[in-house]
């Protein structure tokens, strides 16, 4: 057998090492380690699913699991592992005037203080009892036209829904990061809508989404979850002294809801809010029918929540 020279192993060498260096630029290099303000989230988060028949786009949000913070405190001390066990969609966007129109034939805000009619604008004025019926309507449309199947339905999200799909992975205030100094540049809220004397929600899609896509999240208009409001959890529950209020113990480890009770709960902030009630954690409450100007919804598409 022939000898190899000295040179040529010294090639050999070289070429050994470009290819290294060529793959750990390509597939073989492994990503970076997420930093404090990420978790783990499927690599499907943010996918972009067909729009219904009123044109309303959703957003696939993955099965997973997330720190989610109780009562709404400020700072956040006090988190509870969640794990959601199924996919569901969530609209892009807040459910518009136009949307509803086409759907519920009415206008809640119209005659109403400080809203503007616009079809692109947030509709608002709409109650918890209102935001369900439309739901249940839109879920009636779509089977009729073959596009739901008979297990799948629209509704509201959960809390736990909203909250994980409003961090989208992050660990942080907003998320965006912790820096309120950028909420401007995301959400309508105290500081760019009502200071400047624009005292309504405004059309949706105008500030920068969050990670997986979705548009105001952190203001605009307050939005409706499917869940009734836990006392324990949330002491400011004990105002509605003179409500019904019926408390319902839920497990909050795995796909939390409460589905009992007259006090529901609402997420996201509004134009009217400081930025601290525009936390992904941030959270409060209203009765079943009540119906202010800054309460509006987004809709989840989903199998049915049991």
């Amino acid at each position: 057998m022939a000898k190899i020279s000295t040179k040529t192993k010294l090639v050999k060498k070289k070429v050994a090492a470009l290819v290294v260096k060529k793959l750990a630029k390509t597939k073989a290099i492994k990503p970076a380690k997420k930093t404090g303000g990420t978790q783990k989230v499927s690599a499907a988060a943010g996918k972009r699913l067909n729009a219904n028949s009123v044109v309303m786009e959703f957003i696939l949000i993955p099965a997973g699991k997330f720190k989610m913070a109780r009562g709404g405190k400020y700072p956040e001390s006090s988190r509870v592992s969640v794990t959601l066990t199924q996919s569901f969609g969530l609209g892009k966007y807040e459910v518009t005037q136009g949307q509803w129109k086409s759907v519920m034939g009415t206008e809640p805000w119209d005659g109403k203080s400080e809203v503007k009619a616009d079809k692109d604008c947030p509709a608002t004025y709409v109650s918890w009892d209102d935001a369900t019926e439309f739901c249940e309507k839109l879920t009636a449309i779509e089977r009729k036209a073959g596009k739901l199947k008979a297990d799948e339905e629209y509704r509201l999200p959960t809390e736990a829904e909203w909250e994980y799909a409003c961090r989208a992975g992050t660990t942080t205030a907003f998320s965006f990061g912790d820096d309120e100094k950028q909420l401007g540049d995301y959400a309508w809220f105290r500081g760019n809508a009502d200071d400047v004397g624009e005292k309504y929600a405004h059309k949706v899609g105008m500030k920068k989404p969050n990670p997986w896509g979705l548009y105001d999240m952190h203001g605009n208009a307050a939005e409706w979850c499917l869940d009734s409001y836990e006392d324990e959890l949330y002491p400011c529950a004990a105002a509605y002294k003179d409500v019904d209020y019926i408390h319902i113990a839920v497990d909050f480890s795995t796909d939390p809801v409460g589905r009992e009770g007259e006090i529901r709960v609402f997420r996201g902030g509004c134009w009217g809010d400081y930025p601290g009630s525009c936390r992904s954690a941030s959270a409060s409450m209203d009765v079943l029918s009540g119906d202010p100007n800054q309460l509006g919804f987004r809709v989840a598409r989903s199998q049915s929540v049991q």
